[in-house]
């Protein structure tokens, strides 16, 4: 029997990366040392985060079919409805198109009603950009990952307080997480104890792109792999702080 799947839903893009030997000031010019192109979008990047951990994974996104993408669409619920739910274990979605993303979370929730608990699909959803549409996301998923920029937004100004501050806004027996870069990642689940991981950082800092979205996919690797929370926070932040030490992806494992 095939092994089930993780899918990450949301954003492919095309990250052109130029290198330069400090960062440029206002209104100056800067000689290029290098660029590299290379693909990028938050659920994409997790996805090829979990395929090097070695987890069998999916991805959902709108692609364009040559080298131009003009206002190309996000994922709509009625695209999600060709999805066979049965293929997967977990599914991820990043909050980019609300109102859809509800809808394709409401129709997982139906499809897992209707599942004994050892099929029920898991589900964690990425809050990341502070636009109020996204907020509605909180009440939907086992996991919800917050970001540092949302948490600012509100006002907090550590993790552990935004986890306090923002629990309420999640559905019951959620686990909310919140990453804050050299601090360290912290988790608040519904036994009210507040969880925390040291940062792991490397001797020497490379490429911190894509550092969030490594995190996010080894926690959702540890977890489906039945760690505990505590461990998956710990993973989380190791293998984020390897890949910061490191230009793109390969060598994290």
């Amino acid at each position: 029997m095939e092994e089930k799947q993780i899918l990450c839903v949301g954003l492919v893009v095309l990250d052109i990366i130029s290198v330069v030997d400090k960062y440029p000031e206002e209104d100056t010019d800067r000689r290029c040392l290098s660029q590299r192109w290379q693909r990028g979008g938050n659920a994409s990047n997790s996805c090829t985060v979990l395929s090097l951990l070695g987890a069998p994974c999916a991805f959902m996104g709108s692609l364009a079919p040559g080298h131009v993408a003009e206002n190309l669409p996000d994922v709509s619920a009625k695209d999600f409805e060709k999805v066979d739910l049965t293929r997967f274990k977990w599914i991820h979605i990043e909050g980019r198109n609300a109102s859809e993303q509800v809808k394709m979370l409401q129709r997982i929730e139906q499809h897992n009603a209707r599942q004994p608990p050892e099929q029920k699909i898991q589900v964690s959803v990425e809050v990341e950009k502070p636009q109020e549409e996204l907020f509605q996301l909180f009440g939907y998923g086992d996991t919800v990952f917050v970001s540092k920029d949302v948490a600012k937004h509100f006002g907090f100004r550590s993790s552990a307080e935004a986890l306090r501050g923002l629990y309420g806004r999640v559905r019951k027996g959620a686990t909310l997480i919140c990453a804050w870069a050299e601090e360290g990642a912290d988790a608040l689940g519904p036994d009210g104890q507040l969880i925390h991981s040291d940062a792991f950082p490397p001797p020497r800092v490379v490429d911190t792109l894509g550092a969030g979205d490594t995190f996010n996919a080894s926690v959702i690797f540890s977890l489906s792999q039945g760690k505990s929370i505590q461990e998956a926070l710990r993973f989380g932040c190791q293998v984020a702080g390897k890949k910061c030490g490191l230009q793109g992806y390969d060598g994290i494992v």
